[in-house]
């Protein structure tokens, strides 16, 4: 079971350092070099700021249930 919450940890690590970087680094640190770049008529960094941390926020959790179904199979803790 050690295995098993080591896993997780180290899931749970990795997801919510990527959204970190997505909300904090693209959407306020980087965001006037980030300006430069247009999406449908958008600056880049206004867009990671308003709408896509949001998006990346829900496709981590879809990829942490993934993960973690994925993870309860292999230890046989499934429902």
């Amino acid at each position: 079971m050690k295995a098993y919450w080591k896993t997780n940890i180290g899931y749970m690590v990795v997801l919510l350092s990527i959204w970190a970087l997505v909300s904090y680094a693209f959407g306020i640190v980087l965001v006037n070099e980030l300006n430069v770049i247009k999406i449908g008529g958008f600056p880049l960094g206004f867009w990671f700021a308003q709408q896509g941390s949001i998006y990346v926020f829900v496709i981590l959790i879809f990829v942490y249930f993934l993960l973690m179904r994925r993870l309860d199979r292999k230890y046989d803790i499934d429902e």
